[in-house]
């Protein structure tokens, strides 16, 4: 995708969700509210064992999933919520088996347009950076949200799909962001 503004010059850190029930069955939840499984739920609360390079600022999506999972890892942390942090909307395919999925660049009927997601994250990233200040800010996203972080950090592509509840540092440094697993 061309001409997408850059991240903002600092670090940060994004984290996918814990398992949901969607993910466990493959079907495709975009902007469907999902509940986390149990497993979800130790996911979450295994990211209180996460050593962090530095003072946090915690981030989440208005989605349950990721207010769940924020709220299970980050215990004594109060998360902002940033509405531009939700994940795409897959329109008509919202709901259907994740084998159904269409490819990402096109805009699915009654759906996000893949560019509008990645601008739209672009601006939650922003806020997000402006907001957290001298800390490090950390989202509590999904995995669309993860992959046009990875557009914006000028990686080649979108990556594979992050593992659940699995910090991601995009670590600021030379001019560039470096993807790097935190753990």
């Amino acid at each position: 995708m061309k001409n997408l503004p850059p991240l903002p010059p600092r670090s940060l850190c994004l984290i996918r969700h814990g398992e949901t029930t969607a993910n466990r069955d493959a079907i495709i939840a975009g902007r469907l509210n999902v509940s986390l499984t149990e497993q979800g739920r130790n996911q979450a609360r295994a990211l209180t064992q996460t050593h962090w390079p530095e003072p946090i600022t915690v981030f989440c999506s208005p989605m349950e999933r990721a207010c769940e999972t924020a709220h299970l890892g980050f215990p004594t942390s109060k998360s902002t919520v940033i509405s531009g942090l939700h994940e795409r909307d897959w329109g008509i395919f919202e709901g259907q088996p994740l084998s159904e999925l269409p490819p990402r660049d096109r805009t699915p009927k009654d759906g996000e347009g893949w560019r509008d997601m990645v601008l739209r994250v672009h601006a939650a990233i922003t806020e997000v950076c402006s907001i957290a200040v001298d800390s490090l800010p950390v989202l509590v996203c999904h995995s669309g949200v993860i992959r046009a972080t990875r557009l914006l950090a000028k990686q080649e592509g979108v990556g594979i799909r992050p593992g659940n509840a699995h910090p991601i540092l995009f670590d600021y440094r030379n001019g560039c962001h470096v993807e790097t697993p935190l753990d």
